[in-house]
């Protein structure tokens, strides 16, 4: 059942509204994932509210430049993304969301480490 959470990023600059069903959260195994050390969880773009303007941010793309990776200017934190194959999905940090128990939300394991990377030449072009 989705339930409305806030959430920010350590600072508090960045800030947000989030309607989910925490059922799970995704530990990826991708390199950025395992530095970050988020627990994510994909909603709806319908589902969130970011009341920081995104120009208030830093950006972070990298590859294929299709995921947009949003985190604060001032203490780094990553409290949502927009992963690269869902135009309409955002990811959310559940470590950012204020007054969930992280130990009772089941886990999926994400092998984004098998995703397959575009080659520097394609990556020119």
């Amino acid at each position: 059942m989705k339930q409305t959470y806030r959430g920010r990023c350590h600072c508090g600059k960045v800030r947000f509204e989030v309607d989910a069903d925490l059922d799970h959260v995704r530990v990826c195994d991708c390199s950025i994932c395992r530095a970050r050390g988020a627990l994510n969880h994909r909603v709806k773009e319908t589902d969130i509210r970011v009341l920081t303007p995104l120009s208030e941010m830093s950006l972070y793309e990298w590859n294929t430049k299709q995921a947009k990776d949003y985190f604060c200017p001032v203490c780094g934190i990553l409290p949502f993304r927009r992963p690269r194959n869902g135009a309409d999905i955002w990811t959310v940090n559940v470590r950012c969301l204020e007054g969930v128990d992280l130990d009772a939300i089941p886990i999926r394991h994400v092998r984004g480490s098998e995703l397959s990377l575009v080659s520097e030449e394609e990556e020119r072009r």
